[in-house]
């Protein structure tokens, strides 16, 4: 087996990966993956133009940072446990993969590739100590860390059903680096894991097999790789990515605009159609030449498409937008118009979208037990760290929720409990958590007096 065959699903999945990546990060990169049809008899000049002056609408990342926001709004709640009192976790926090990024950045970049992608990897390695005491190796800065993998930097792996019945991971290959020595030779390294031992490969593209630079031994003797799945799908070791079905929908809208921008060029600009001698010139008052011997039936003319399809095209650009706010559950939170949904529908929509950021939630809990285990098993410290997500992320119309409650208000109803609520209600959309309780006591307290002075009245 050669060190640069591939899993059968690396293969399927690789050319999906990079059209997900590329419709994430839009820009330069989603203009060079070419995604607009080219016309028939279209030079490649005409077709790099028209790519060139077609803009992009950006659907996928901008549902993708809507995800993140909503997850990570509140950080996750940890519970150390046995891990607390060891010096290296403040490090390990602060800067969980040796370039700075805190451990709760990391793990949001985390998430926020597994929405694109499908799916991360995460690999908690630990420098080979040389040392005798911890101690010793605080001071020299040898502790675990922590590293993200994307989908088309592993290339294979393996997984194994152990005799508890648990699926394990047995095989892991890594691609680390890419070196251009020259125009054409490129070298790469691979990084192969498996519970025994860690090789390093170098191969340059040829026929062979590649060459071994170093072996050394799996202290852990496990292979300290977690999959970080957006969400999971029937494949082991592949996930689902949120963006999909968006992708698509967002290209369909990319070749609409295309045919936009052709339509406006086109109608303000008609084709002047002549015999090869007329002398013609553009622009407003123009003057064409003919010659005096020239047939009547040659004569030169215009043509001029009719733009009234421009609607139509326009109109088809919001529908699409409107499927993706419906593939994302994200109709009541996206909507940059006056939302037309009734009360129910927006509420429906409300839970569908938490059911969905409650189920990543929890995907994510899951993915960082793991990585807290190999950190604790890496550290000799028993593995009982307890992490806590949101599991309720609270979205809530809240004009529409005030407007609701001053209607109430104003019906006129004779309730004192009624009105209580109601003002406990407008208090809670209106206060942070400090002012709300003082709030709530303030209105059981003015009830209470106002209630007085109606008896007073009544008795009067």
């Amino acid at each position: 087996m050669k060190v640069t065959d591939t899993h059968p699903e690396y293969d399927n999945n690789s050319a999906k990966w990079e059209f997900y990546v590329r419709s994430y990060l839009g820009g330069e990169e989603y203009q060079d993956g070419q995604y607009l049809t080219r016309y028939v008899n279209e030079t490649k000049d005409e077709y790099s133009r028209r790519i060139s002056l077609t803009p992009l609408d950006n659907h996928c990342r901008n549902i993708v940072h809507i995800y993140s926001s909503f997850l990570w709004r509140v950080a996750p709640v940890r519970a150390f446990n046995s891990l607390a009192n060891n010096p290296a976790l403040d490090d390990i926090l602060k800067d969980a993969d040796l370039d700075g990024r805190s451990f709760n950045n990391f793990m949001k970049q985390a998430q926020t590739w597994a929405s694109v992608y499908g799916h991360v990897w995460i690999m908690v390695d630990k420098p080979k100590s040389v040392v005798g005491t911890r101690a010793e190796e605080l001071s020299l800065g040898i502790r675990p860390y922590l590293t993200l993998f994307t989908p088309e930097n592993v290339i294979d792996w393996r997984y194994e059903r152990t005799p508890t019945g648990r699926y394990e991971l047995t095989y892991l290959k890594l691609r680390e680096s890419i070196d251009r020595k020259t125009d054409t030779l490129t070298v790469v390294h691979y990084r192969v894991w498996t519970n025994d031992t860690i090789e390093l490969w170098e191969s340059d593209g040829s026929d062979d097999d590649g060459t071994m630079i170093e072996s050394i031994d799996n202290e852990l003797g496990k292979i300290p790789a977690v999959f970080c799945p957006a969400n999971r799908s029937n494949i082991r070791g592949i996930g689902t990515s949120d963006i999909a079905d968006i992708s698509y929908m967002q290209k369909a809208i990319y070749e609409e605009l295309s045919e936009i921008e052709q339509l406006i060029r086109i109608s303000n600009h008609p084709t002047l159609v002549k015999t090869h001698d007329t002398d013609a010139s553009a622009g407003a008052g123009a003057i064409i030449n003919m010659s005096d011997d020239m047939d009547g039936n040659l004569k030169p003319y215009q043509l001029q498409p009719d733009g009234g399809n421009l609607d139509a095209v326009r109109a088809s650009i919001e529908d699409k937008i409107q499927m993706i706010n419906k593939m994302s559950h994200m109709g009541a939170v996206r909507g940059s118009e006056a939302v037309t949904m009734s009360g129910v529908a927006m509420q429906t929509e409300f839970q569908m979208l938490n059911a969905k950021l409650a189920e990543k939630a929890d995907e994510l809990e899951l993915v960082e037990e793991q990585v807290w285990r190999l950190i604790c098993t890496w550290q000799d410290v028993t593995p009982d760290v307890e992490i806590f997500y949101s599991d309720s992320f609270d979205i809530r119309d809240y004009p529409q929720e005030l407007v609701f409650l001053q209607q109430v208000k104003a019906s006129g109803v004779r309730s004192t409990t009624l009105m209580q609520a109601v003002d406990k209600q407008i208090a809670d959309l209106v206060l942070d958590d400090e002012d709300l309780a003082k709030a709530h006591l303030e209105i059981e307290q003015g009830t209470r007096t106002l209630g007085n002075f109606n008896n007073d009245i009544q008795s009067v």
